[in-house]
């Protein structure tokens, strides 16, 4: 089937069926262990090489470059800080936005210099294999990791577009 389609129909079917279906709810997999996100990143490796007709000895850094995915961790990251955007700017479900709070908000933090930072509070947890995996734990630690020009985009297109390029090259 792959010697019948062209490049971009290919890329196509790929995205549709194969990286839509591991990107979807990927926040979930905030804080796995790092065996099932080498798993899902090896699917994306072997998605990369089909529509690009690769064999499994070249690299595959050139190709994810290319069609500019990121590695799991990454997507996982990517994925938090935008609906930690999406809550602070009012377009997320409620339920999601209720538990984000800046640190301007908090009474005892105001007169932190983070107060000032566009920061978010991250709330004390007991365990750190669950509890260190909530949405608001997860995603407060992975806003508060990014810089402060990306933090006060003013658009979310330019945010997704400035928080793209803060993440490293795939090695």
């Amino acid at each position: 089937m792959r010697r019948s389609l062209s490049r971009h129909a290919l890329l196509t079917l790929v995205r549709g069926l194969i990286v839509s279906k591991v990107d979807y709810c990927n926040s979930v997999l905030a804080g796995t262990p790092g065996q099932l996100q080498d798993w899902l990143h090896s699917v994306l490796n072997a998605a990369a090489r089909l529509v690009f007709s690769a064999r499994w000895s070249e690299r595959i850094t050139p190709l994810l470059r290319e069609l500019h995915w990121l590695r799991v961790p990454e997507q996982v990251k990517f994925r938090l800080c935008i609906l930690a955007y999406r809550c602070l700017h009012g377009t997320a479900p409620a339920y999601l936005a209720e538990s984000l709070h800046r640190t301007f908000n908090v009474d005892t933090r105001r007169r932190l210099r983070s107060a000032d930072s566009a920061m978010l509070v991250v709330p004390s947890t007991r365990r750190s294999t669950l509890d260190d995996r909530a949405f608001p734990v997860a995603s407060a630690r992975a806003w508060n990791s990014l810089p402060s020009s990306v933090r006060n985009a003013p658009l979310l297109t330019t945010f997704h577009r400035e928080l793209k390029t803060t993440f490293p090259v795939v090695v």
